[in-house]
């Protein structure tokens, strides 16, 4: 839960958690992270608190601070927003067609974290399965944002960092340092990223 009150409304964001220009505060953006209105600041995975001042990255690839990702200063928008969507289920449990109903869930399997990431970037209308993914997007990798699917499993690389339901730290969606081979994959990306 206490992941969830790091997650970031890039639409409607009050004035006291927009950054320059009236965008949202996002995670990495080195303005405060939004609490969930009417939710006290608390605690998330990686010791992040929600109100907290978080820097951004230096170079071109996100880091980690804890289990939370920092996106690079010189990123997008939109990659400011995939690490926030990330960072907001990083640490939920594993659940088995979680994510699917609605990109809002107790737990997410692997697509249906993808799908939730995809959401907040605004290049994903409705969640997809791993095969959909297959055919989603544009050819190859992407520059910031690269999805891997096959029938059976789908990962995002986002800024050169991981976020996969399965690997070393436990099952559910997390930041995974670790490589993972793409063989048996297909990379796509969203047009633009």
């Amino acid at each position: 839960m206490g992941a969830a009150l790091a997650f970031i409304v890039l639409t409607a964001a009050p004035a006291s958690a927009q950054g320059p220009g009236g965008a949202a505060a996002l995670v990495g953006d080195e303005q405060p992270v939004a609490a969930a209105p009417g939710a006290a600041p608390q605690p998330v995975a990686g010791g992040i608190t929600p109100g907290a001042p978080v820097s951004t990255a230096a170079g071109e690839s996100a880091q980690l601070a804890g289990a939370l990702a920092l996106a690079p200063a010189v990123a997008p928008l939109e990659v400011l927003a995939a690490v926030t969507a990330a960072n907001s289920i990083a640490g939920f449990p594993y659940k088995w067609g979680g994510g699917h109903g609605s990109f809002q869930d107790s737990g997410y399997d692997c697509s249906g974290a993808v799908s939730h990431v995809l959401h907040a970037v605004g290049v994903l209308d409705d969640p997809l399965d791993s095969s959909s993914f297959k055919r989603w997007g544009e050819r190859g990798k992407g520059q910031w944002i690269t999805v891997y699917a096959n029938r059976g499993h789908a990962y995002v690389v986002i800024a050169g960092l991981r976020f996969d339901t399965s690997g070393r730290g436990g099952k559910g969606p997390r930041w995974r340092t670790e490589s993972r081979p793409s063989a048996g994959f297909v990379a796509r990306h969203p047009e633009g990223l």
